[in-house]
């Protein structure tokens, strides 16, 4: 049997949509900021793929800015304004604001001033979705876009960050979503590119695979394949939870994803877990990818409360519009399987 791949939470496979634009896109030779034939078909594409995006994100008459990824939006957004956080946002976020916002056990965070704070709409690592309060200045919808039904008009916010290769686009292209009006500094200046907020000649290629990518998520969405989803993550977690005693499921009584789970064993290392299910031939996480394979408990988990110790000892398990449900049979069989050992060596 072939690999079976559960982390899409991380990336998701390229859509052929995508792939088909990308490959349309290479034989443009023009550079878009010419003002020649190949250089306006070049700014047409981009100006197609940026209406692609912006009907799929709800956000007609919004800018939608294109950087190099959710990391850089976050940056953009974020630089220099003393926003505050939660400990439960993602790095790239928290590298720019005060991560002081409190957060309960079942990973909700409460906000107060919500025009000097940043809040997620969906978290990473366990899936649990958040609650926008309206005059929000930015919320990171990075893993909310194409899985649940998010429309940046109707958010509350001023700001959205969002990637392309969360929902099956190419790696290397995001944008920043802004209300009209809304006060942004350029970071990165120059030939004043992106109106003015993000210079620097466009990823053509990458733009329009984005385009053709937020405009199939958006199919599928409306056609209800996230239901489906979301019924093959409750075969896998009644799977687990039936046989594993002890083990915890991060966010059950709360709103997720429709395809994350989020699931502590304790005294079963995380790590250990992901390399002996990928020896096993699934591909899963221990936590957010770009904290992975570094040595340390999640400190989303830590901030919901959950001690050091239990932190350490959970995997992420998440399923896209590819997986089956004998993709998730398979997976539970092949953890309880390594399950049942773990706890005999350790009784």
């Amino acid at each position: 049997m072939g690999r079976v791949y559960l982390d899409y939470n991380a990336t998701a496979p390229l859509r052929p949509e995508a792939r088909a634009a990308m490959i349309a896109a290479m034989d443009l030779v023009g550079n878009p900021s010419s003002v020649h034939a190949e250089g306006r078909a070049a700014k047409g594409l981009i100006e197609r793929a940026r209406g692609q995006v912006a009907a799929a994100f709800g956000a007609e008459g919004a800018d939608v800015i294109f950087t190099s990824g959710a990391t850089e939006a976050a940056a953009l957004a974020c630089a220099g304004r003393g926003l505050h956080g939660a400990a439960v946002e993602h790095d790239a976020v928290k590298a720019w604001i005060d991560a002081d916002l409190p957060v309960d056990p079942q990973g909700r965070v409460s906000v107060d001033d919500p025009a000097r704070s940043v809040l997620q709409k969906a978290n990473s690592e366990t899936g649990i979705v958040q609650d926008l309060p309206e005059g929000l200045e930015v919320s990171d919808m990075t893993q909310a876009f194409g899985k649940l039904p998010v429309a940046f008009n109707w958010s509350g916010c001023r700001m959205a960050l969002i990637s392309a290769h969360k929902m099956g686009g190419p790696k290397g292209i995001g944008a920043l979503v802004v209300r009209r009006g809304t006060d942004l500094e350029a970071l990165i200046k120059g030939g004043g590119q992106e109106m003015g907020r993000r210079s620097g000649t466009e990823n053509v290629i990458g733009i329009a695979g984005f385009g053709a990518a937020a405009e199939a998520a958006a199919r599928d969405l409306a056609g209800g394949i996230w239901d489906r989803v979301a019924e093959f993550r409750k075969i896998l977690e009644n799977a687990i939870a039936a046989e594993a005693n002890g083990t915890i499921f991060v966010g059950k009584d709360a709103s997720r994803l429709p395809n994350t789970s989020c699931f502590i064993t304790p005294g079963w290392k995380g790590e250990t877990q992901v390399m002996t299910m990928d020896l096993a031939g699934f591909a899963i996480s221990a936590g957010s990818a770009c904290s992975s394979g570094k040595v340390r408990a999640s400190g989303v988990l830590q901030a919901m409360g959950f001690s050091e110790d239990e932190a350490g000892s959970a995997i992420r398990v998440s399923l896209g519009p590819d997986t089956t449900q004998d993709d998730v049979t398979r997976f539970a069989e092949a953890w309880l399987k390594h399950w049942n050992k773990h706890c005999a060596r350790t009784a």
